[in-house]
């Protein structure tokens, strides 16, 4: 079985080729491996014969597969480490762009009436990654920005230390600003991340987001 593979912007400048011919890939999900690039980007999206598709579609012969970088700029990660909040607002740096909005949640000492020593972030890692790249992809089209990028820790985060930076550039500042706000309230809720707060004589998990 043979399928045509489309790349473009810098995966086409990576491989020097805007189209390909691949034999045995079953799925979807054989495209990226197949390409020996290294590790897949965070983001990246694939159509089929022009219509996206989840990484499980069984391929024929003869299907023309898309590989599509996010439409947005910036990067979506998950981190075990500290967070470095310099590096995430120039992700989103952008020649058109008039206003960068960003925002950094920390973790405080007390919740909910207990001293908190420190939270501790679980990620379904693979789904939120994809998961935020297009929460990206939709802020963007929405309010027309120029670039979104969106750094979460997961592991244990002391007291003080940043868990979550979001950074937005659009021309103006109305819609940077706006973006910003929907992205963390959206990450709250819909992304698979959890929070467990470790304070003193006892912990609880929280659920979803930050």
């Amino acid at each position: 079985m043979r399928v045509t593979v489309r790349l473009f912007a810098g995966l086409r400048e990576r491989t020097g080729r805007a189209r390909l011919e691949l034999d045995d890939v079953a799925r979807v999900a054989d495209v990226w491996p197949a390409l020996d690039l290294g590790e897949e980007p965070p983001g990246l999206l694939y159509a089929v014969n022009r219509e996206y598709v989840e990484r499980g579609h069984e391929l024929a012969d003869g299907d023309e597969v898309a590989l599509i970088p996010p439409v947005s700029g910036g990067s979506y990660r998950l981190v075990e480490g500290p967070l470095d909040v310099a590096a995430v607002l120039r992700e989103v740096e952008a020649p058109e762009a008039g206003a960068v909005a960003s925002f950094v949640g920390t973790v405080r000492r007390s919740s909910r009436g207990r001293d908190v020593l420190h939270l501790e972030y679980e990620a379904y890692e693979e789904m939120a990654e994809e998961m935020l790249a297009r929460l990206g992809d939709e802020l963007t089209e929405r309010h027309g920005l120029c670039a979104v990028a969106v750094h979460h820790r997961f592991g244990r985060v002391e007291i003080g230390d940043a868990s979550v930076v979001i950074a937005v550039s659009a021309p103006h500042r109305s819609p940077a600003l706006d973006a910003c706000r929907e992205a963390i309230e959206t990450l709250k809720t819909t992304i698979p991340l959890w929070k467990k707060e470790v304070y003193v004589g006892g912990e609880e998990w929280i659920g979803r987001g930050s």
